[in-house]
């Protein structure tokens, strides 16, 4: 999410000849995945090694932040640390700040936490938003807010796989994250029951970090619905674009997790679009400026079952319709085209 967007961000600035610098925190225990990483990469980056006493780490960061502000003329915050670090090192130096904002950052429960980041927010030039949803978390300062939504780099996404697999279903319905309250993989399940008297041969794929799969099998079972679910795990990136391009109808039923967490815009909706899969979603989340209702996929209440059913027809039935309305959806947010509306606030 935030990390894949400040990467592509940086490396399409860097492509347009801007000299970029990012500070990042090293996240592998030595370092040297990101020695390897790094030295590719067309823009400088700061490591902040790894301590475990996390607030080293937050000095550090400050620290060098401080010290790279000289040579600056522009510097972008993106992530809850980063909102707090710029907005306070801005008031020491006299620089043009941008905030990126995604969602979770502005949707903290804990009151001082929520306050921090408004009032760093306030000390920003420029706040874009990912979507209308997320602009609409921070509607309360009463500021202005520009919304960018995510892009994704194409040159990626493109259907270059010679080897085609087949997924278990008849129709395939894929959602790729993280498996967790925020991507909604257990509202999906819930309403298998109601979509399995529709379509009898349905089957659900998860695909991503397995952080709450033993409790969505558990739910799977108890609603009868565990032969209808597959948890694959984290994919090679091959086999992910295998997985999508043998999906029918990608599905992301997002909704808000206990502590805040939302879905702030939904990349992976987009990265199957690219490959002309038509897409589910929820409203009342970010989803709703990553799905083109009616063209790239479908918009729905989160817990309705007959409009899941209706989505679901209506794709299967319009099947070339909505692969186009996907594809050129995807087009529109490839990088290329992002990284202007960016350079125009810089």
């Amino acid at each position: 999410g935030i990390g894949n967007h400040a990467f592509n961000l940086a490396l399409h600035l860097a492509h347009q000849k801007y000299k970029v610098k990012v500070i990042a925190d090293q996240r592998s225990t030595h370092g040297k995945e990101e020695l390897v990483f790094d030295s590719k990469q067309p823009f400088d980056i700061v490591r902040i090694k790894r301590y475990d006493l996390r607030i080293l780490m937050y000095l550090k960061r400050i620290q060098k932040t401080y010290a790279s502000l000289k040579q600056a003329q522009c510097v972008i915050a993106t992530g809850k640390f980063s909102l707090w670090n710029v907005a306070a090192l801005s008031q020491f130096r006299k620089i043009k700040t941008l905030a990126v904002v995604h969602g979770t950052e502005v949707n903290f429960k804990s009151f001082l936490l929520k306050k921090s980041i408004d009032l760093s927010l306030k000390k920003m030039n420029t706040i874009v938003a990912v979507s209308n949803y997320t602009k609409s978390l921070i509607s309360h300062l009463n500021v202005e807010v520009v919304v960018i939504p995510n892009g994704i780099d194409l040159s990626q996404w493109n259907n270059d796989i010679k080897t085609k697999i087949k997924l278990n279903g008849n129709p395939v319905l894929t959602t790729v994250g993280r498996v967790s309250s925020r991507k909604g993989q257990l509202n999906v399940i819930q309403q298998l029951p109601e979509l399995i008297k529709q379509f009898p041969d349905i089957h659900y794929h998860c695909i991503g970090i397995p952080s709450e799969a033993e409790a969505f099998k558990a739910a799977a079972k108890q609603l009868n619905v565990d032969a209808h679910v597959t948890f694959h795990g984290k994919l090679e990136f091959d086999v992910l674009k295998q997985s999508l391009l043998a999906t029918d109808v990608f599905v992301m039923m997002s909704s808000e997790s206990k502590s805040g967490d939302v879905e702030g815009f939904g990349i992976a909706i987009l990265e199957a679009n690219a490959l002309g899969i038509p897409a589910i979603g929820a409203k009342g989340c970010g989803i709703e400026d990553a799905i083109n209702s009616g063209s790239s996929g479908i918009l729905i209440e989160v817990n309705s079952s007959e409009a899941f059913c209706n989505g679901m027809s209506q794709i299967l039935q319009n099947t070339s319709k909505f692969k186009s309305g996907a594809l050129s959806w995807a087009n529109a947010h490839d990088w290329s085209s992002i990284i202007k509306r960016y350079e125009e606030l810089l």
